[in-house]
Parts: C-alpha cells; sequence; structure tokens
C-alpha cells in the first residue's frame, strides 16, 4: 500500500498563509541595503605555528549569515598538518579547491588518494569527508562554494566534474612560455586561468570556482581592473613593497581615487569587494605571484561578471 505523502504535510487555511505575507513600496524597496564588503586580510602567521587544525577564515559576523562565509558564496580555510599527522575535512559543496602552501602528504578521497607537494593546487567535487596525511609540517588553503548551498538550503544531487590536479611543476612551465610570449608586457595580467574539461564554456575551475595564477614581475605594475565576484587573493610569494591597491572609483586618467593599499606577504591573503578598482604594484626586486580564487565560474555562466580593464595610456 503506497502511503500518501500529501497526508503527512500539515494543512493551513489562507489566514495562516497570509498573515506572514509582506508587501513594500518598489520604489523604497527595490535595492535594499545588503551588508557591506570591505578589504579584509588574513595573516600567514595564523598557519605558521601550531596544533594539526582547520582555522576558518570566517567573516559571517560581517556578512550576517547564519554559517561560516568569507564572502557571500565562498568560504576559505587554512589547514595546518603537523608532519605525521592527519586531518579530515567536510563540508557541503559542490567544489572544493586546494592549495599546497607548503609541506608534502596526501588527499584521500572516493577517488583514492591525490600525492602532493609544495606549490601543488587540486580541485574535487560534491564528496565524503577528505582525509588529508601530512608525511612533513604542512599547511593548505582550502576554499569551498559551501555558503551558497548553505544560503539556498540545497545539498549537491551529483558530481559535476572529475578530481583535476595541478602540478607546481606544470604551473610554473606554462607560466614561463606566457611570460616570454612578444606582447606580455603589454597584458594588463600575465597569468594562467585554471581550468576544467567540465566548464568549456565558462573556462573556470568549477563551475562555481575561478583561479587565477598570477605573476607580477619586479618592479612592475598591472594596471587597475574591476568585476562583479569578489575576489579571495592569496599570496603565493612576495618581496617587500608589493601591494594591491583598491578602491570605488577611478579618475579620468584611470587612477584609483583614494585607495586601500593591501600589502602581499607570502601565505597571507586579503579580500576584493566587487565591483571595486584594483591594481597590483611590486616594488621590490623579486617576482611575486598571487593566487585569487572567486565566485566568477557561477557569475561568469550567468553572463553578469563585467570584468572591465583599465588601458594604459602609453
Amino acid at each position: 500500500m503506497k502511503t500518501n505523502l500529501l497526508s503527512t504535510v500539515p494543512k493551513f487555511n489562507n489566514d495562516d498563509w497570509s498573515s506572514a505575507s509582506e508587501l513594500r513600496e518598489y520604489m523604497s524597496a527595490s535595492n535594499p541595503e545588503m551588508p557591506r564588503i570591505e578589504v579584509k586580510s588574513f595573516d600567514s602567521s595564523l598557519h605558521l605555528t601550531g596544533k594539526t587544525r582547520i582555522i576558518p577564515l570566517d567573516l559571517s559576523s560581517d556578512l550576517k549569515t547564519a554559517y561560516p562565509a568569507t564572502t557571500p558564496n565562498l568560504m576559505a580555510n587554512f589547514l595546518r598538518l603537523c608532519a605525521g599527522e592527519s586531518l579530515q575535512t567536510d563540508t557541503n559543496a559542490t567544489s572544493e579547491m586546494f592549495y599546497v602552501i607548503r609541506g608534502s602528504g596526501t588527499s584521500e578521497t572516493e577517488w583514492g588518494v591525490t600525492r602532493w607537494s609544495e606549490g601543488d593546487l587540486f580541485v574535487i567535487p560534491a564528496t565524503a569527508k577528505v582525509s588529508h596525511n601530512a608525511s612533513s609540517n604542512s599547511a593548505l588553503y582550502w576554499v569551498n562554494d559551501s555558503p551558497i548551498l548553505n544560503y539556498l538550503g540545497v545539498t549537491p544531487n551529483k558530481q559535476q566534474f572529475a578530481p583535476l590536479l595541478f602540478t607546481h611543476a606544470q604551473i610554473t612551465s606554462r607560466l614561463a612560455q606566457e611570460r616570454s610570449a612578444p606582447d606580455a608586457l603589454t597584458r594588463n595580467r600575465v597569468g594562467l586561468l585554471l581550468g576544467n574539461p567540465a566548464c568549456p564554456l565558462t573556462k573556470t575551475l568549477s563551475h562555481t570556482l575561478w583561479s587565477l595564477y598570477n605573476i607580477l614581475p619586479a618592479g612592475a605594475t598591472q594596471l587597475p581592473h574591476r568585476h562583479n565576484s569578489v575576489a579571495i587573493d592569496f599570496c603565493v610569494t612576495a618581496g617587500d613593497n608589493t601591494y594591491t591597491l583598491i578602491g570605488e572609483k577611478i579618475d579620468e586618467k584611470g587612477h584609483i581615487i583614494n585607495p586601500i593599499k593591501a600589502m602581499w606577504t607570502s601565505g597571507s591573503l586579503f579580500t576584493t569587494p566587487p565591483g571595486w578598482w584594483h591594481s597590483h604594484h611590486n616594488e621590490s626586486g623579486e617576482d611575486a605571484i598571487v593566487l585569487p580564487i572567486q565566485d566568477a565560474g557561477m557569475l561568469t555562466y550567468m553572463q553578469i561578471l563585467d570584468i572591465q580593464f583599465v588601458k594604459s595610456s602609453s
């Protein structure tokens, strides 16, 4: 005998359904004031010492969410693993990115064991728990899209892509090719977008995640650009006096008005608010590398990313 599922649903009359309904005048409510997304920094000291643990980079109090979030759609964390120890990660997400800040070890998933070392990056789809095992003192940078799933109140029902590993050797070899290209010095950025064959339209790391491995050569300046996604900018390596200028507006010459200066220090990160102009500056004698992670996979698919570049006047 089949059970009538509707018989278990509470019955409501019209008064019950309408009592909480809200009607708002359009002009006064069409552009609600959302929590302001600010430039925030998280220092490398968070993962340099201490016991094996997950270090959430949680800004939920600023974003007014009831769940951990670094941006409205993404959650970033550091993982610290002492040599010979293990750590499990488990979250409600469709996409998880891990970048190896230092050390070596393995990560075990339902697809098998992935070996990693410093500079490697791997991405996995919706999955059960991941067991990370360190063969030396290690730190990983972990970003996932759990906030947007928590906001919608959903869980993944299928895996949208297969796991991918980008080794440090692969990345640096291809980056060297791009850097030696004839037009490299005239580009706004010299970097590599990390792509997934399951995302042929958006050309992104996953259906939600976007990632760029961007080099900022010694003495170089990368002119301002902006986009509607929030960026979480992780500094892989940088010398002294390397920084990003971030501001809401530019003047007629393309200079950022009243910018905030976010310093680059190896192993640290900062957030770049949506729609804000930002330029990168390296006044040191050594090359720097930044790894921004954004929710731009989703925004590109929605056709609202809107990347804009300031053009050189020369």
